[in-house]
């Protein structure tokens, strides 16, 4: 998609970048790699990945990282910004033999300064938890690969649990293990417990329990990457068919999906507060995704080829609100934002109100995120309230509001979001000045209908006034409320006949689902440098650095404008700023 440039100038490797923070700079002396440095020969191999966990001891060399190159897998305290460990002593070092690592996952909550669990994914279906201090290898699940023989495409730990954790696969499987059970000397049966559009689940059917759990069947073709939200409650799956699919996680209802522009997505991230999910793939865009709304809000291109991970930067991401005790309508969805998904005291109609009061201010919000690629490019991109908020000026913005609830449609009209049974969460409200609301609150009060109604009639107009589209109104009216069966919970019964449908991408274009390019705003990336000579397969963001690697093998630490120059006691600093 992108037009290829050419000269010297495009094919230098940088070492430094500035941006409105200051200079982000790379440490050399910070750079961890197999201990010979002999670039690793990436042809053919399963992606560099690495994996932080910070074991809370008082030394203050508290993190350790992971990351696996070709057949081998190494465990080394990490150092940040200061010089690196020495790279000839892991703590724990592994090779394989016939498979190779894929993905790795610390434990979190169960990690301390004698003790960590790490659940690692092979290419031939296995996962092993192992635990690199104690250098134990606890238990090997699928180690027959009787539930599963592809590869493990991620692997996660469930966020707040100490023994659940789950796997996807290249077969578009996922499965949820527990440490504490074992698998079965036979095939898993399986009992279908729930099923909608494109996704099934199936429980195991055993005499005793065993893993695993659940066993899901999502979309079609490998399933790349999943992300627990925040507050872990729902789950973001991307897939090789170029869904994304969002499922509330405890009771297996799918939230929302939306399709990539072109090929299959390969990454997913969330927002730190849980309100937006950005994806990469190989239509090589990111895509920025809405939660409360279902729908796409903004794309991003700066990449030449593939994007193989999306994250968010939560130490550049900023909220400047007024005083939090004031209860003013921006406020209160501030403290909406922060306390995910509690009750609200106040009606929809009341926080319109206060919205549209002069009282009010509008809390103003910067989202980072970056994103690497296989064009060996980082790209950081700022998703701003110009983004978020398209109605502008303010003053319009609640003329706007109020001219909209007063032509509001009636009650049970179909609005951009999805509905699904046992799930009902009410479209957010306008976005003119002020946070989008979480739609999380599902989990607490349910909006009522008449809410809905605003809403939707609002999101509805809302997604056409980003540009000026009047002509195209009633064409974009009619695919918006008659394209996509599932945005009408009346509608579900029908697809819930169905667990895997293929979509015609051409059926999708120009839908809520897959908007055209031109239909929502295209975001433009702060920086885009190339940095490694290799694809990059890591991107890491950490708080007094940035961590990217490449598939030779290089993990390489970028230190933040004003963190290089702390220097320890006792250690010197090199010209360069970087410790030796």
């Amino acid at each position: 998609m992108a037009t290829e440039g050419g000269g010297k100038e495009m094919n230098e490797i940088k070492t430094q970048f500035t941006t409105r923070e200051g200079l982000y700079k790379l440490l050399p002396h910070s750079e961890y790699s197999r201990p010979n440095r002999v670039p690793f020969n990436s042809q053919g191999s399963n992606p560099v990945r690495v994996s932080f966990v910070n074991l809370n001891d008082q030394s203050g060399n508290g993190d350790r990282l992971c990351f696996n190159v070709g057949r081998e897998l190494y465990f080394y305290i990490y150092k940040g910004v200061r010089k690196a460990a020495d790279l000839s002593k892991p703590i724990d070092k592994r090779i394989y033999k016939g498979t190779q690592p894929t993905c790795h996952d610390f434990n979190h909550l169960t990690a301390t300064a004698e003790s960590v669990s790490l659940l690692v994914g092979f290419s031939a279906g296995q996962v092993q938890l192992i635990d690199p201090i104690k250098k134990e290898t606890s238990k090997l699940f699928n180690e027959e690969r009787l539930i599963d023989k592809s590869r493990v495409t991620c692997v996660k730990w469930v966020p707040g649990s100490e023994s659940l954790f789950l796997v996807a696969h290249s077969s578009g499987n996922m499965y949820l293990y527990n440490v504490e059970h074992a698998c079965g000397t036979t095939a898993p049966h399986y009992q279908l417990l729930k099923q909608g559009e494109s996704f099934a689940v199936h429980t195991c059917k055993s005499k005793s329990t065993r893993n695993p759990l659940l066993k899901w069947t999502v979309g079609e073709g490998a399933l790349n990457e999943f992300a627990f939200s925040p507050d872990g409650k729902f789950l973001a799956c991307v897939s090789q068919d170029g869904f994304l699919r969002v499922f509330n996680f405890d009771s297996v209802e799918l939230h929302g999906t939306m399709k990539s522009y072109f090929g299959g997505l390969l990454c997913v991230c969330w927002s730190p507060d849980g309100k937006y999910v950005v994806t990469g793939g190989e239509d090589d865009l990111v895509t920025v995704w809405s939660f409360g709304d279902c729908r796409v809000i903004a794309r991003g291109h700066g990449h030449k080829s593939w994007v193989s991970v999306v994250a968010f930067d939560p130490y550049t991401t900023s909220v400047d609100e007024s005083d939090p005790m004031e209860l003013s309508g921006s406020d209160e969805d501030f403290q909406d934002l922060l306390h995910f998904g509690r009750d609200r005291a106040n009606s929809t109609q009341s926080r319109l109100s206060k919205r549209n009061s002069t009282e009010s201010r509008p809390v103003s919000v910067t989202y980072r995120f970056g994103s690497v690629g296989q064009d060996t490019q980082l790209c950081l991109w700022d998703l701003t309230e110009d983004i978020l908020f398209p109605h502008q000026p303010l003053s319009r913005a609640r003329t706007h509001t109020n001219v909209m609830n007063a032509t509001s449609p009636p009650a049970g009209s179909t609005g951009n979001s999805v509905t699904t049974p046992g799930n009902s969460v009410p479209p957010s409200l306008p976005r003119s000045n002020s946070l989008p609301h979480s739609a999380v609150s599902s989990t607490g009060s349910k909006g009522s209908i008449a809410d809905g109604a605003i809403a939707s009639g609002v999101s509805k107009f809302a997604t056409l006034s980003l540009h000026d589209r009047k002509d195209r109104h009633h064409e974009k009216d009619h695919k918006r409320n008659h394209s996509m069966g599932h945005i009408s919970s009346k509608s579900s019964d029908k697809l819930n006949l169905v667990t895997k449908t293929k979509t015609d991408p051409a059926k999708t274009l120009g839908t809520p689902l897959c908007p055209r390019m031109e239909d929502v705003p295209l975001l433009e990336p702060l920086i885009c440098k190339k940095i490694a000579h290799e694809r990059l397969t890591v991107l890491i963001f950490l708080e007094d650095c940035i961590v990217t690697a490449c598939q030779e093998g290089f993990i390489c630490t970028w230190g933040r404008p004003g963190k290089v120059g702390l220097i320890a006691p006792n250690q010197v600093s090199s010209p360069g700023g970087t410790i030796v």
